[in-house]
């Protein structure tokens, strides 16, 4: 898939701005805080609905404005497909093909991107919420049953959290119903992402084994608050760890366990690779996001859209002829940088755009 047209109204410091790209290689060239990355951002957000960079939807809108639009021209194996984005005061208003889509899910999925950006490099020693929120939108991507079921569990965890706060006495049968649908839902969300783990493992251990000159391999595993044996008792299994930690949860007033506390580690020749070397880390990471681009062809046949906020001057030369042999690979990619000194090496097919105070211009 790639992506023809954008078409943006009041985002950041864009108050109007039309612009066409190449399906191969886009690269956004200026100083700091002209607004490249704000271009990036707007893909990501075309995709996803959300920004990579800010939970508060407002700060996306351009000074003084009140809402802002999205317009984009996708190309998939199918045939062109219009997406279009409306953050109003009220909300988000999606349409597929000028068709207004009713929840998230049914938007989510359509445009496919991977995003590599300088804050990733933290995935490994970074919080457990960076890697949460790392699987949840990879995955939330490429199985839009998974981004529901997500949905419908973090509601219900939101009803449990207020009642424990506000109830001055607690009904035991309401709670209990409460975890029911809680284990019921995050019992889903956990199993597809130990699902989606192994496939990574896959992808990225091959990835691993490039990068080192076969000297190192990786191995995930996924850290469940939820301890259980067979995939076929989870529920049961997290009805008794949420019966357990009851006195603890009423104690303190919010859900001790389930997805939302689970964790990530990442195994390097059976070492934590949170005790790596900086440059083990950077492989790492760089090993994922690739093998991102390759789990997302073999479930969707289609490759995503790369997108690489100023991160190529974050590698070493290794590193970058790795992230450049996958680019000439038929990937629609996007990268923003400050010079092209290390850029050396691109492909002749390319699109260069040089961006001064929001102001964009095609070289």
């Amino acid at each position: 898939m790639w992506l023809e047209s954008l078409r943006l109204q009041h985002f950041r410091n864009y108050q109007e701005l039309d612009i066409r790209f190449h399906d191969g290689l886009n690269i956004f060239l200026g100083q700091n805080a002209q607004g490249k990355t704000n271009i990036l951002e707007s893909i990501y957000f075309l995709a996803l609905t959300r920004s990579h960079r800010t939970r508060v939807d407002k700060d996306l809108v351009q000074f003084e404005q009140t809402q802002l639009t999205l317009n984009g021209l996708l190309h998939r194996q199918t045939g062109k497909l219009p997406l279009d984005i409306e953050l109003t005061e009220k909300g988000r208003i999606t349409k597929v093909n000028h068709l207004k889509q009713s929840k998230l899910s049914d938007y989510i999925g359509h445009m496919n991107v991977v995003l590599f950006a300088p804050e990733d490099l933290q995935l490994i020693k970074g919080a457990p919420a960076l890697r949460r929120k790392f699987i949840d939108v990879e995955l939330g991507q490429i199985k839009p049953i998974y981004l529901s079921d997500l949905s419908q569990y973090n509601h219900i965890l939101k009803q449990r959290n207020t009642y424990l706060k506000s109830a001055n006495a607690i009904d035991e049968t309401f709670l209990s119903i409460l975890d029911q649908q809680l284990a019921e839902y995050g019992s889903k969300v956990i199993l597809q992402r130990m699902e989606f783990l192994k496939k990574l493992e896959f992808f990225g251990n091959k990835k691993v084994i490039e990068i080192s000159n076969q000297g190192e391999e990786l191995t995930i595993h996924y850290q469940s608050s939820i301890k259980f044996t067979n995939s076929d008792k989870i529920v049961d299994s997290f009805l008794t760890e949420l019966a357990s930690c009851r006195k603890r949860d009423l104690f303190k007033k919010n859900t001790g366990v389930g997805p939302h506390r689970d964790d990530i580690s990442f195994f390097l020749n059976g070492v934590n690779a949170h005790y790596g070397s900086q440059g083990q880390h950077r492989s790492l990471v760089l090993s994922l996001k690739l093998a991102e681009i390759e789990l997302m062809k073999e479930m969707t046949r289609e490759y995503p859209i790369l997108l690489l906020d100023d991160v190529m001057s974050e590698l070493d030369n290794n590193r970058q002829v790795k992230l450049l042999e996958t680019i000439s690979q038929n990937i629609q990619t996007f990268i923003t940088t400050t010079s092209l000194d290390h850029l050396s090496k691109l492909p002749d097919n390319v699109k260069i755009f040089t961006v001064h105070q929001g102001i964009i211009e095609e070289q």
